[in-house]
């Protein structure tokens, strides 16, 4: 089974660079419970895309700044482990003040004092690690103590201006035309939002220079609040170098703000998530209909048709073929496997070689063994479907361990519930078991067993047994031709008399009982025919 894409070398982390993560926003324009950053782009947290980033650069460590929901944050940024550490901002009381609360991160035993911090925004999950490489690199080459991403939008209202030196140029971006400044939407003059190049919210500022001056920040502004813009004017008037690197692509700026912009962000990086598979040997007969989680793995050499779902930590084999309308949630699935239309899997193992479909329901627990199959229409539940096994038909299996080489007819059930516990059923090798059979758990059907159709088992079956369980046949001859007739008010036939279909152990008996009686009589006729013997009398 392919686990990876592309065969590339990890990039290395970058000397002396500490990470900051702000993550603590309120979100208020979601209009949701959810905190921001949890919100789900292509079936991870948001946030998860900007650690990603972080995690493979930063040598000093990440830290991650909570705040609303911090709890449920915590825990989503905590499993990451390694070198992410939490920090709280108890208050909203801006970016700047966020930033501020990192600062015992890197100031503890576990971190030296980082060289350079990047600072990135939890809600841009479209920024990519290229971009960032290139940020740094500006920042080192030029020797700046701020150096920002910035973006030119056709419309931006809502969005931190970048105030240059000339004012007059500042599309032109030329290289002498520094920044001065970044003004907030709120705080700016009619002049300032003609200007349309923005704020991207990404910075890589100098160690030395990034405490002190959070330190001197200022909240008499429009929002009441610490903007960690305003180290860039502070840095200007130091003196220093203030570098900024324009977005060649708009959409990598893009910060989640509102729903409409979450699903902005969604296609984008459904569609990035698409070419990759699709430059990795994956086969899509309709890529816009065909929707893969960020976390999902394909092998090369598979084909996925039209509105195929596949969702979570799924993995798919080598020369696997997924059929229309099928979802797929965090299974694994084998080479050449073929699963026909509307199929739903959820945490289950399907092994080489099996066919599934149409219309199946893996629920979770499911191990389908390699060269099973599994029909139309059947559920399966914390089920094992042992190699080369098959339910062909309508059936649900449930709590069970099913071997290898076994046959399950159409309509089988296995009853695993009584309303309070769940049971467990066991299905030996090579069982044959006919179409309609209940099997009443907890019970085991031994090896080579088999199973007449319509029987309801409720014991143990010993191994290579045969297994009947019917109500006697009855047939009442005539009866539908009476009904009709009485229905339509004629008068019916007379009713013949009831035969009823004996069983077979019951019929031979009866068959000894007739030979017997039939003896018995011949017998006495014999003895009726021959004469009296002359008795002679006693004396």
């Amino acid at each position: 089974m392919t686990h990876s894409s592309q065969d590339k070398a990890v990039p290395s982390s970058i000397p002396g660079l500490g990470v900051i993560i702000m993550a603590a926003g309120l979100g208020k324009r979601m209009k949701s419970a959810l905190a921001k950053v949890l919100h789900p782009v292509a079936g991870r947290p948001m946030v998860m895309y900007v650690l990603d980033i972080a995690c493979g650069l930063a040598e000093q460590g990440v830290a991650v700044v909570v705040g609303h929901q911090g709890t449920e944050v915590r825990k989503v940024v905590e499993a990451v482990g390694g070198q992410v550490a939490v920090a709280e901002q108890t208050k909203q009381l801006g970016t700047g003040h966020a930033v501020l609360q990192a600062r015992p991160v890197f100031s503890g035993g576990a971190h030296r004092r980082p060289s350079r911090y990047l600072i990135l925004n939890g809600d841009t999950p479209l920024l990519t690690e290229a971009t960032v490489r290139e940020l740094l690199a500006m920042h080192d080459a030029q020797g700046a103590a701020v150096t920002l991403l910035t973006a030119v939008l056709d419309d931006a209202s809502g969005y931190g201006r970048v105030i240059r030196r000339r004012r007059d140029e500042w599309l032109q971006g030329a290289v002498d035309n520094a920044v001065q400044s970044i003004v907030e939407d709120k705080d700016a003059s009619e002049a300032e939002r003609a200007v349309r190049e923005i704020n991207v919210g990404t910075y890589v500022v100098d160690g030395e220079f990034l405490f002190p001056a959070l330190d001197k920040l200022d909240p008499r502004n429009a929002q009441g609040e610490y903007y960690l813009t305003d180290i860039v004017q502070m840095a200007v008037q130091q003196g220093r170098t203030v570098s900024a690197l324009r977005l060649r692509a708009i959409d990598e700026g893009l910060g989640i703000n509102s729903r409409v912009q979450l699903a902005e962000a969604e296609q984008v990086i459904r569609q990035r998530i698409r070419e990759r598979w699709l430059e990795a040997g994956v086969t899509m007969r309709d890529p816009a209909s065909t929707w893969i989680d960020a976390e999902v793995t394909i092998g090369r050499d598979t084909v996925l048709y039209p509105n195929v779902t596949l969702e979570g930590r799924t993995v798919i084999g080598e020369s696997v073929v997924v059929h229309s309308g099928t979802r797929i949630t965090d299974c694994a699935i084998g080479n050449r496997v073929e699963i026909l239309d509307h199929c739903i899997l959820r945490e289950s193992q399907v092994e080489e070689d099996c066919h599934l479909g149409p219309f199946v329901h893996l629920r979770p627990g499911v191990i389908a063994r390699r060269k099973a199959k599994v029909g139309n229409f059947v559920e399966m539940k914390k089920t094992e479907l042992g190699e080369g096994s098959k339910a062909n038909h309508l059936s649900y299996l449930g709590d069970a361990t099913i071997g290898s080489g076994v046959n399950i007819g159409a309509g089988t059930i296995t009853c695993n519930y009584d309303g309070y516990k769940k049971f467990h059923t066991v299905v030996g090798d090579g069982v044959f078991i006919g179409s309609d059979v209940q099997l009443v758990a907890p019970v085991t059907v031994g090896q080579g067993s088999i199973i007449a159709a319509g029987a309801t088992v409720t014991q143990d079956v010993p191994k290579d047994a045969l297994v009947i369980a019917r109500v006697p046949q009855v047939t009442r001859e005539g009866w539908a031709a009476r009904r009709r007739a009485l229905q339509s008010g004629q008068v019916p036939p007379p009713a013949p008399s009831v035969k009823r279909a004996i069983p077979v152990k019951a019929a031979k008996a009866v068959k000894r009982a007739k030979t017997a009686k039939a003896a018995t009589s011949a017998t006495r006729a014999v003895k009726k025919k021959q004469p009296a013997v002359q008795r002679t009398k006693r004396r």
